[in-house]
């Protein structure tokens, strides 16, 4: 595994992303930073990070005969890759937030990018970005819902061991996607879904509230939800959050 790593970069997925565009690179290569200039969340959303306390990463990542409709599970084995990781590090509830966000309990410790290059009716390749704060112990006062494993366990973690620890998990769960096992990485990350068939308090992208719970998740990583009514309803990212956080 071809592992990078810089001081200081805009945007470890635009450096990787840039990177492969004009060299031929090892599948899973890694570009990792103390520092994030630029780092950036789902739609255009910023990530903040402490410099030298957190892992900041991307990585390369090139799947045979992946299909585009296929592209949520992806983001499915990365999400449980970490979360794996998490469990054994800290002694506390982990879960996936829809679609890939990993929480402590409710607050988030973890978040992930995916950008996908297309080549016709495949995906030639992805870069996955990934953001877990670790040592960071102080976090902006604009930013709500936020912890860091540090917080969590009171122990600082050599951040080397830790990367080392999630590259090799996140491998292990990519391998369901090329032995086209989706129904049990569908199972597993159904099972670490946070509030699954719970009934919570949503908000649509309209503004307006609701009681539903989550029912499912599509192929195409739409969240499906049953409402108080019976009705079910299905939500692209950004069209549906939690009211409640």
């Amino acid at each position: 595994m071809n592992i990078i790593k810089l001081s200081a970069i805009d945007s470890t997925n635009l450096y990787l992303k840039t990177l492969v565009s004009k060299n031929e690179l090892e599948n899973f290569t890694v570009v990792i930073t103390d520092h994030q200039n630029s780092g950036r969340g789902q739609m255009g959303t910023t990530w903040s990070s402490e410099r030298g306390k957190n892992l900041t990463f991307s990585i390369l990542i090139s799947l045979p005969s992946f299909k585009i409709e296929e592209q949520f599970y992806l983001s499915m084995a990365v999400a449980l890759g970490i979360l794996n990781v998490l469990k054994k590090e800290a002694d506390c509830p982990f879960w996936v937030k829809w679609p890939n966000d990993i929480l402590a309990v409710k607050d988030k410790v973890a978040g992930v990018l995916i950008e996908n290059t297309i080549g016709g009716t495949f995906i030639k390749y992805s870069i996955v970005g990934i953001g877990l704060n670790v040592n960071q112990e102080i976090f902006p006062k604009d930013i709500d819902n936020v912890t860091s494993l540090n917080n969590i366990s009171n122990r600082t973690f050599v951040l080397d061991d830790l990367l080392s620890k999630l590259l090799k998990s996140i491998e292990n769960f990519v391998q369901y996607i090329i032995r086209k096992e989706y129904l049990e990485l569908k199972r597993m990350y159904i099972v670490a879904l946070y509030k699954f068939e719970k009934p919570t308090m949503f908000k649509d992208n309209l503004g307006n509230v609701f009681i539903g719970k989550i029912i499912d998740v599509s192929e195409k990583g739409r969240l499906i939800v049953e409402l108080e009514n019976e009705k079910i309803r299905k939500f692209n990212l950004k069209e549906i959050k939690f009211a409640n956080r």
